[in-house]
């Protein structure tokens, strides 16, 4: 079996780099993917580099490994942030979705005999990689309202690099940019956040390098033989909401947030949805209890997320639900480590994964 992307000349087609939204961190994947407005580390650059001026360390990096379809599919992702002057935040990001052993039948037949000997195996495999800038303003330049005093503004960029390959037969190189704004610290605990993803379009530059037979193949199993082409990816938009309760003693913290998701290259299998836009909300939370140390604290995670319609039989349908639990731990005041899994119970369509990743601080 041999698959590889049908293309047309140009095209703006759903799903596009759909790698590129699948996550990162055990932390917001153990709360529904909702993190657009929370409170930021490196794990930030991914979701809304706006985020990232919350770092309050000199360099964050961070690693996640995750399975997918039965450990068909590998997902990895690799990011450290530095602090590059006041309130300026700088770093770059690697994303890796890759499935290896398929199997290329091109020559399983020739000459009318089948010989499985000439069976061999290629990789799928998509990178993107992200560079980072967040900047934030300092509260006494926003406004002399009361509710806003302690509150800070900041804003971050994301120019990414998109390179994808499908064995020896085709490979994309793409370039794109996403923006994000967040306003944290209203009233003492509430954060808003907006990130725009490709907002001026990611445009993917296909080529494909079939030799002259494995394209007779093609034609004699009724299959399309791609053109070199220009895919398009459409920009989508992220708006978030948070809200951080803490006690007295500041041993116990609670976190909550919302996400809604707006796509906008037609209609998807989503809550709201129109020819025009697709709407999809997630929502999570967080309790956190910090010992008394200060430097160990312990989290459990619970989020929804992917609202869609599934079909049991002709004419009966309903509504589904991706649930997602977390747990994490920070120890010595650096290391952060995180576990996440998603479709609790096979609530939805959608297999489970499990999620790693840790996080690593270093101070000068």
């Amino acid at each position: 079996m041999m698959i590889v992307p049908i293309v047309n000349a140009q095209e703006s087609r759903k799903y596009s780099n759909e790698f590129l939204t699948l996550g990162a961190g055990g932390k917001a994947m153990g709360m529904g993917n909702v993190s657009v407005a929370m409170p930021g580390d490196v794990y930030s650059g991914y979701w809304n580099p706006a985020g990232l001026v919350d770092m309050t360390d000199d360099l964050q990096a961070a690693f996640m490994h995750s399975e997918y379809f039965a450990g068909i599919a590998n997902y990895d992702f690799l990011s450290a942030s530095f602090k590059g002057g006041k309130n300026t935040v700088l770093g770059a990001s690697v994303v890796r979705m890759g499935v290896d052993g398929i199997l290329n039948t091109f020559d399983l037949i020739r000459n009318g005999q089948i010989n499985y000997d000439r069976v061999t195996q290629f990789s799928s495999i998509d990178y993107g990689f992200l560079f980072h800038f967040a900047q934030g303003i300092e509260s006494k330049n926003l406004t002399s309202y009361k509710a806003f005093e302690d509150a800070t503004l900041s804003y971050g960029l994301n120019a990414k690099i998109i390179h994808r390959t499908v064995g020896p037969f085709a490979s994309a190189r793409g370039f794109g940019i996403d923006g994000g704004v967040r306003i944290s610290g209203i009233n003492g605990g509430w954060n808003f956040g907006l990130m725009a993803h490709d907002v001026t379009s990611t445009f993917n530059a296909w080529n494909f390098t079939f030799t002259d037979e494995e394209k007779a193949v093609l034609l004699q199993t009724n299959n399309e033989i791609p053109i070199n082409s220009l895919e398009i990816t459409r920009p989508s938009f992220v708006i978030g909401m948070a809200k951080v309760f803490e006690t007295k003693g500041e041993r116990w913290r609670i976190t909550t947030g919302l996400d809604i998701l707006t796509t906008t290259d037609g209609k998807r299998n989503t809550l709201i949805r129109s020819n025009l836009l697709s709407v999809d909300p997630r929502i999570g939370a967080e309790i956190s209890y910090k010992l008394d140390d200060s430097q160990t604290e312990a989290h459990l995670r619970l989020g929804m997320d992917r609202f869609q319609q599934e079909s049991k039989t002709v004419g009966d349908t309903y509504y589904s639900v991706r649930p997602t639990i977390g747990v994490g731990i920070k120890l010595f005041g650096r290391l952060v480590i995180d576990y996440a899994l998603s479709d609790i119970g096979d609530q939805s369509a959608g297999l489970y994964s499990n999620i790693i990743s840790i996080r690593f601080s270093i101070n000068k």
